[in-house]
């Protein structure tokens, strides 16, 4: 009896250790916060703009041997590590966006913090892109309650690139499905110093015109759609911020829909993959062995992806043109990354120098933003969760707190969304394909763009959280039979929060546009 007592006892305590271990993985980190801006200002007001960059780049980390190739790390199949630290363990980086058990082999191009601020009369907006797959809710809002109220923000977006060659910031590409790839101290380490680069930002804010471009046709060039219906988000969008008394670029903002994962699957260099090129041509031309094709504007190019699911992709049979030779390049290499960044770096830059650029030396800023909750639907994810692989908390049961937001600057307009959106609910296309698990018709119309202002149209996708990809409900897929007769449900499920995710998204997204007019 007495053994039978104690095994009782043993387990338990541990019942309850793994109960309380998964209340405090799902216990909301910021209980206390909210998001509920209105500011509208129809005033003109002169502009000014200030920008920096901070440098992300891990550091320190162990290297390791593949002696099969296959990009997996995996001892017992005779893969080492070299111990560079000498604390005899691994200490890797797990880079993030494809699979697991894949540790970086070293660094190829440093990954940033990059920041823009604007200023119109008293209301001050930052904007951060941020080299990583994904940048989840509750960082941000260490990141917000990490600045001073000397920095007289109104509000702070960070946004991802959804760089798929940098390092884990979700947590589901470590060494296993059950192990978070997110190192702690790293993870501390990219928030003080995207801190340090808005500070930087604001502290280098100076008066300035704001010129807007964009190419709504040929960035459709550079990248595919591998899901149907096949709906792109290509086009390029651009503004450059001139300083007025110096007449020299400060800096500029890049935006352009599709996955950074052009070097795919078994690069094992930290990279910011395609946007690395963009910036550099933006900011400094396009050379080669004393040939010119372009000029740079000078200043800190901030990279945004747009809409990005569905997803928009460019796979290694892809083609794209060397700039300099013509020849078509494929596979999943440097060159070919480079010249998909320089051509679309030469089509932002024709832009920017075409008659229909408009300039600006006054304008307002008006923002609107909300929190919103969503239903955690994915049981894949609940058990992400509940494990602490991926740490984000929940506001309520089975309910995620996230954030939208939509604002004005002068001919242009913006929506900050927290995930992967399919480009047909921001462009239009959106169906009801036989096989579809709801027999519903589109929800998500009128599509975005069609009902906001302006000449230039600006997405900002995964910004302030990475909820996923955000479907459109008439075409969730999960149950057979499959979209379009398919013989497997199609990518992109597992990976989002759910099917009600797309329709409250962008019911929230409408609301704040309406607001806006």
């Amino acid at each position: 009896m007495n053994i039978f007592k104690r095994v009782l006892i043993f387990l338990g305590v541990i019942l309850l250790f793994g109960c309380g271990f998964i209340i405090n993985n799902l216990s909301d980190r910021h209980p206390d916060y909210s998001v509920n801006i209105s500011i509208k200002d129809n005033q003109p007001h002169p502009i000014k703009a200030g920008f920096a960059k901070v440098s992300i780049t891990p550091s320190g980390f162990d290297t390791w041997n593949d002696v099969d190739s296959n990009a997996k790390y995996e001892p017992d199949d005779g893969d080492t590590y070299n111990d560079l630290n000498e604390n005899s363990e691994f200490d890797p980086v797990w880079i993030a966006g494809f699979h697991n058990q894949r540790p970086a082999q070293g660094v190829h191009d440093d990954i940033w913090a990059r920041v823009m601020v604007l200023e119109t009369g008293d209301t001050r907006l930052a904007i951060v892109g941020l080299d990583a797959v994904g940048f989840l809710h509750d960082e941000v809002v260490d990141i917000r309650k990490s600045l001073a109220e000397s920095l007289e923000l109104d509000y702070c977006i960070i946004a991802s690139t959804h760089n798929h060659e940098g390092p884990d910031l979700v947590g589901i590409w470590g060494e296993s499905f059950l192990s978070s790839g997110v190192n702690p101290d790293y993870m501390e380490d990219v928030k003080s110093k995207t801190k340090i680069a808005i500070e930087e930002a604001v502290a280098q804010l100076r008066p300035a015109k704001l010129r807007f471009a964009q190419d709504l046709v040929n960035g459709a060039r550079f990248v595919m759609d591998t899901r149907k219906p096949e709906e792109l988000d290509a086009g390029l969008r651009i503004i450059q911020a001139i300083d007025i008394e110096a007449d020299t670029t400060l800096g500029s903002l890049v935006s352009w829909g599709n996955h950074p994962e052009t070097l795919w699957s078994e690069n094992l260099l930290i990279t910011s993959d395609f946007p690395h090129y963009i910036r550099e041509t933006v900011e400094k031309g396009i050379h080669r062995d004393g040939t010119t094709l372009v000029e740079g504007i000078g200043g800190t190019a901030v990279y945004m992806s747009s809409s990005v699911g569905g997803l928009m992709t460019t796979r290694p049979p892809f083609e794209i043109p060397d700039m300099f030779t013509g020849e078509m390049l494929t596979g999943a290499t440097f060159e070919k990354t480079e010249a998909q960044g320089q051509n679309i770096g030469y089509l932002l830059l024709r832009a920017l120098s075409g008659d229909q650029s408009v300039d600006i030396t006054e304008s307002s800023i008006s923002i609107m933003a909300k929190t919103v909750l969503l239903p955690l639907e994915n049981n894949y994810w609940k058990l992400g969760f509940a494990l602490g692989v991926i740490k984000h908390g929940l506001s309520g049961w089975m309910e995620v707190r996230t954030e939208v937001a939509a604002f004005k600057i002068g001919p242009a307009s913006f929506l900050s969304i927290p995930g992967e959106i399919y480009p047909e609910i921001v462009n239009g296309g959106v169906v009801s394909p036989p096989g579809q698990d709801y027999p519903i018709s589109p929800i998500e119309v009128p599509y975005l763009r069609s009902i906001m202002d302006g000449q230039f149209k600006f997405v900002f996708g995964l910004a302030n959280d990475e909820i996923g990809y955000i479907i459109p409900k008439s075409e969730w897929d999960v149950e057979p039979p499959y979209l379009y007769n398919a013989d497997s449900s199609p990518y992109g499920e597992i990976n989002s929060l759910g099917s009600k995710t797309g329709p409250i998204i962008y019911s929230h997204l409408v609301d704040l546009i309406n607001k806006l007019k």
